[in-house]
């Protein structure tokens, strides 16, 4: 598993755009930046949809005036459903990081694997990140959410 001190794993994003399809990588998305990213197991799930990305919509504008450039939303989903997920929850201050095939989240080494359940899925956790370097990480024990909801990580700035 990443640890404080650990720069993030090198990876690429798509993402929908009105201009189509559009694909990031780790070093544009997150070099020169302070981040809050927060993962959750699945877009469209009760307490993902509930209670975790809702928090950090309704105290977006709090986090970048504690000087947080960019917070992202982590999922093993594709960026059809992130973008879909983001249009639900009004969550247009929220930059949607879709994990198709789980592949940065096993980098990070904050994989699960949930068999016919659905498969490959993020742990629910939340870091905070500056140039891509974790400052400060925060994972779950599974099934809580008492960490890595949006409130804890504004504490912890």
């Amino acid at each position: 598993m990443i640890t404080v001190g650990q720069s993030l794993p090198a990876g690429e994003f798509t993402f929908i755009t009105a201009e189509g399809k559009q694909v990031l990588d780790t070093r544009a998305l997150f070099a020169g930046k302070r981040m809050v990213l927060f993962a959750v197991p699945g877009a469209f799930t009760p307490t993902c949809s509930n209670a975790h990305l809702p928090g950090y919509v309704v105290l977006a504008d709090q986090f970048k005036a504690m000087g947080v450039d960019t917070i992202c939303c982590l999922s093993v989903n594709d960026a059809f459903v992130m973008k879909a997920w983001q249009q639900a929850q009004n969550a247009d201050a929220i930059t949607m990081l879709a994990d198709g095939d789980g592949s940065w989240t096993r980098a990070l080494g904050l994989a699960k694997e949930t068999g016919a359940f659905g498969g490959v899925r993020a742990q629910r956790f939340a870091l905070i990140a500056n140039d891509g370097v974790v400052e400060q990480l925060f994972v779950e024990a599974p099934g809580k959410f008492e960490v890595s909801d949006a409130e804890s990580l504004l504490a912890a700035l």
